[in-house]
């Protein structure tokens, strides 16, 4: 079971499971996203979420941090069961910055939807997809986002959670063509701040990725000029004055 924790500075969250856990939530991911060639106007959001996917694969190839954690077994059991065993068991951990998980729970709520009109051939707004009530494909990613959510809960009371929760879960879409640079800004302004402002800092940021203020309606207008400029993709801009991520992030 696929479970989240916040990081020793608040920086963002470990998502911990096991090797099943890892290859079902990758395999789900990438099944609900919608094809960038069947529609450009997604790629950038799901990108993001494809940064996630490179996590999950990258730890079952053993190139992120493992933990053990308790199984539930003890001597008792052992005896019981004339069985000698291990007590833990190994999970697999990658991390996410605040910022970086509240877009990809948002991205994810429109992909879920669009992937459910895809198979029933239903419309948009219709929440009746008795096709795909019991898709996993959907399960295991609502799953994801329910221990994100129960994490953010975990930090603060009920009224602010019930305001964060209310932006995270908008019913109209934001992944229409949304310039993600504006998230990196918001990753790297993130990182700056100390121990305690960082997780005073998550209601704000939700509310600034979902309301599009007047810094990401600047940033936006910037990146499309450059792109019809330069005839490419607004997800290729770059910002040349953007500070970079620093090389170690202290989570």
């Amino acid at each position: 079971m696929i479970y989240f924790q916040t990081t020793p500075n608040n920086a963002g969250v470990y998502v911990y499971g096991d090797y099943k856990d890892f290859d079902a939530l990758y395999e789900s991911l990438h099944d609900i996203m919608w094809d960038k060639n069947e529609n450009i106007i997604y790629e950038s959001a799901m990108n993001r979420v494809m940064g996630v996917c490179y996590d999950l694969r990258h730890a079952i190839m053993g190139d992120r941090e493992i933990e053990f954690v308790d199984n539930g077994m003890n001597a008792d059991k052992m005896k019981w069961f004339a069985k000698v065993c291990s007590d833990k068991n190994m999970y697999y951990r990658i991390e996410i910055l605040w910022p970086e998980l509240l877009f990809v729970m948002i991205s994810l709520n429109d992909f879920i939807k669009l992937y459910a009109v895809k198979k029933s051939k239903m419309r948009y707004d219709t929440m009746l997809y008795k096709e795909n009530i019991w898709d996993s494909a959907i399960a295991y990613t609502r799953i994801f986002q329910a221990e994100a959510a129960k994490c953010i809960g975990s930090l603060f009371p009920k009224p602010m959670f019930s305001r964060i929760n209310n932006l995270l879960n908008k019913n109209y879409s934001i992944i229409d063509n949304y310039i993600t640079q504006y998230i990196d800004v918001l990753n790297i302004n993130f990182l700056k701040l100390d121990k305690e402002k960082r997780i005073k800092s998550i209601p704000g940021i939700a509310k600034k990725i979902t309301e599009f203020n007047r810094e990401y309606q600047s940033l936006s207008y910037d990146i499309k000029e450059a792109a019809k400029e330069y005839n490419c993709p607004t997800s290729d801009i770059k910002l040349n004055d953007l500070e970079d991520y620093p090389e170690e992030i202290d989570w």
